[in-house]
């Protein structure tokens, strides 16, 4: 067919009449067919929050201790071949055609979602590697996420908070359940959530999984300095923290030990590798500071609960005379409680559209902002007088505000993978702002 990676990647586009399509039977159809299973440890990260975290940290500890590590991530950030790393390099795009070519074969008439086709594609890739472990983040829930058809070994679930009501229910009860359809019967489940909805735990008896519990089978102190880790008979002392910034990142290393513990007897990882990898690990997009001047803040922040975490982090930056905010968002959002957590610390808001149907306008960004300070300042809070405008683009609305703000400013950009990407996209700006007096 002499296909090229975007070529495949319309053509996959093309194949379903809906983006999401809930179940697993078209794509554990096409997976019989191709044969496909792995014969290595597999992780599986679910959750709300903290899934990227969690697969990048997993990778940079197993590779540090000297295994072949294959991670499939979503979505990505600029390119489709971010979505899968073999032993920590992003995958070149040709290694990916035989796999598309095959899922293509195998298929016949089933109607794959985009989804579905390219995560078979990796699955493929990954399954044909010489790999000692992999680990696969889930894109949307769990027990119908494409991911699942294959039986994880050790499944992660991180944070449990309200995102995808639409799909995945409407409290966190129902996100909980579809969260748990990743476990198997017998084999280890580590739950980091350390308030955790009660269907988690149901789940876990009624499929006999493994409970590996936040605070109950494994927890995590610290000081300023350093922290450390206890779990089932084992300690690990004097830990440096993850290279990845921010307050809730500790709780994410947490409970990569406790999977790396659950299943230490087929990867065993010396002390030296879990520092290696926390202190080298690396991820675009969670957290990034950029410095310069004025700072540059990342973050792919797309739920309340992300938003919350990111003002924590933003307030423990230190003093910035004024903060700028970058937004561009999805319309399916709960964007009043993306906003809210931000509003004491933002002067001035850039608000954007994106290049998706999916997305809200600029326009209605500006009157969700207003109507949230109304509230706000209605409630008593405390809120500065903040100046908004509207863009074409999240790297046009950047552009605009580093015309406009002094170096000693900081500038965040957040609200979706989208704006993030278009920002990393044009590449980042040389910050050196002259200072207007």
């Amino acid at each position: 067919m002499n296909r090229s990676l975007a070529d495949w990647l319309a053509h996959c586009e093309r194949l379903h009449p809906v983006t999401i399509d809930l179940t697993l039977d078209r794509v554990t159809t096409v997976r019989e067919r191709l044969g496909l299973h792995f014969d290595i440890p597999v992780f599986t990260v679910a959750g709300t929050n903290g899934k990227g975290s969690t697969c990048a940290m997993l990778e940079a500890i197993l590779l540090q201790a000297g295994y072949r590590v294959g991670l499939y991530t979503s979505p990505h950030l600029v390119h489709f071949e971010e979505r899968l790393r073999l032993n920590g390099e992003v995958v070149v795009a040709e290694r990916l055609l035989p796999h598309f070519e095959a899922v293509e074969a195998a298929r016949g008439d089933v109607a794959l979602t985009y989804f579905e086709f390219t995560t078979l594609a990796i699955l493929r890739c990954l399954a044909a590697e010489p790999l000692d472990a992999v680990v696969l983040e889930v894109g949307l829930g769990g027990r119908l996420d494409a991911v699942n058809v294959i039986d994880t070994d050790c499944a992660v679930i991180t944070s449990i908070a309200l995102d995808h009501m639409d799909y995945l229910g409407g409290d966190r009860e129902a996100i909980g359940r579809e969260k748990a359809g990743i476990m198997r019967a017998g084999r280890p489940v580590v739950i980091g959530d350390p308030q955790p909805p009660a269907s988690l735990q149901a789940h876990a008896r009624d499929v006999g999984a493994d409970v590996w519990q936040a605070g109950v089978d494994f927890r995590h102190e610290g000081d300023r300095q350093q922290w450390s880790w206890s779990g089932r008979g084992r300690r690990r002392n004097a830990l440096g923290y993850p290279a990845l910034r921010g307050a809730n990142q500790l709780l994410n290393a947490s409970g990569v030990l406790a999977a790396l513990e659950a299943l230490r007897d087929r990867l065993p990882v010396p002390a030296q590798a879990v520092r290696n990898g926390l202190a080298m690990v690396q991820l675009p997009g969670r957290f990034q500071v950029q410095p310069g001047q004025p700072t540059l803040v990342l973050d792919v922040a797309h739920n309340p609960q992300a938003a919350a975490v990111l003002a924590v982090n933003l307030d423990q930056m230190g003093f910035y005379p004024r903060t700028h905010v970058v937004l561009g968002a999805m319309a399916d959002k709960d964007l009043a409680g993306v906003i809210a957590p931000l509003l004491p610390l933002v002067d001035s808001w850039q608000l954007c559209d994106l290049p998706t149907a999916r997305a809200a306008s600029a326009g209605r960004l500006a009157e969700l902002v207003s109507a949230q300070r109304q509230a706000a300042l209605a409630a008593g809070q405390a809120v500065p007088e903040a100046a908004v405008s509207t863009h074409a683009s999240p790297s046009a609305a950047l552009q605009h505000i580093l015309g406009h703000c002094d170096p000693a400013d900081r500038i965040v950009v957040f609200g979706s993978f989208f704006t993030v990407g278009d920002v990393l996209q044009q590449g980042l700006p040389r910050l050196g702002a002259a200072h207007l007096g």
